[in-house]
């Protein structure tokens, strides 16, 4: 059996254009740290990294095969993201109504990256890439497993870049905005946006 070779300069250009592509990740990240800066934003990345690393493992050892044979899984793991959004979006708008801004930011970064880790658990994203999109770069047989970890680094090193670089540029908008009102305005703002991020994947749900 021939060995299969993967086409990596493509793959990692797809990778880029991919994650440069706004998402659920990108817009809670954007709004997170506009509105807690750029240490919460840094938690959540963290989050989303590790959620992002296991799930594309998880879809690298087999995940994506198994939700090709069960596609209800599929639709469990949207409908839950769906939910955790909304759940975000009202812990924001809650948040909110605090004036004390630096007790807000001094007790939420832990809630943040685990926030960011199930978002990213639940999350169908990984396994549907891998189901989809990786053959389209290889030629030959299924890749090996040394080389599905390697691809699935590859997504999450480039995805973490890209969440990182949005961070600490909405992190330095964070230090203009130091009017508690301007601060509440921009939570609630933040929470209008999570909620938005709710219904784009709702709406991806219903028509999955």
């Amino acid at each position: 059996m021939a060995a299969t070779h993967i086409h990596w300069a493509q793959f990692l250009l797809a990778l880029l254009i991919i994650e440069l592509t706004p998402g659920p990740n990108m817009g809670w990240l954007a709004a997170l740290a506009l509105a807690e800066g750029r240490r919460a934003g840094l938690f959540a990345c963290t989050g989303i990294a590790i959620g992002l690393m296991l799930n594309a493992l998880a879809a690298a050892f087999g995940l994506a095969s198994l939700i090709n044979l069960h596609p209800e899984w599929l639709r469990a793991l949207r409908w839950g993201g769906v939910a955790m959004m909304a759940w975000l979006a009202l812990a924001a708008w809650r948040d909110a109504r605090l004036s004390d801004t630096q007790t807000l930011v001094a007790r939420t970064p832990w809630r943040h990256l685990g926030a960011g880790l199930l978002v990213n658990l639940l999350n169908p994203k990984a396994a549907v890439f891998f189901l989809l999109v990786v053959p389209e770069f290889l030629d030959g047989p299924h890749p090996t497993i040394t080389q599905s970890v390697a691809m699935a680094m590859a997504s999450v090193g480039i995805a973490t870049l890209v969440h990182l670089g949005l961070v600490l540029g909405a992190g330095r908008a964070h230090d203009w905005l130091t009017d508690p009102r301007r601060m509440r305005m921009l939570r609630r703002a933040m929470a209008v946006m999570i909620a938005a991020v709710a219904l784009w994947m709702l709406a991806e749900a219903l028509r999955a």
